[in-house]
């Protein structure tokens, strides 16, 4: 999958992914994706939960040797 932009948050703690996400998608345009790499197990909630909230869209998401991938489109 393709994407415009990646945050590497493996090792960070709720609600630390969610909150860099939201930073980092900030500085894209609209349409655009970030991926995400997280291992904290709260994650697969608050990701999604995250994207609802603010609009964005979850376009994908899967699990991979380190952790979770999460492809995040901007609203």
């Amino acid at each position: 999958m393709t994407y415009d932009a990646d945050l590497d948050a493996k090792g960070l703690l709720c609600p630390l992914p969610v909150l860099k996400a939201r930073k980092r998608l900030q500085a894209l345009g609209s349409g655009q994706v970030l991926r995400v790499l997280a291992d904290d197990p709260a994650a697969i909630i608050d990701v999604p939960h995250f994207c609802i909230e603010a609009g964005h869209e979850l376009i994908a998401s899967e699990d991979t040797a380190d952790g979770q991938l999460y492809f995040i489109k901007k609203a």
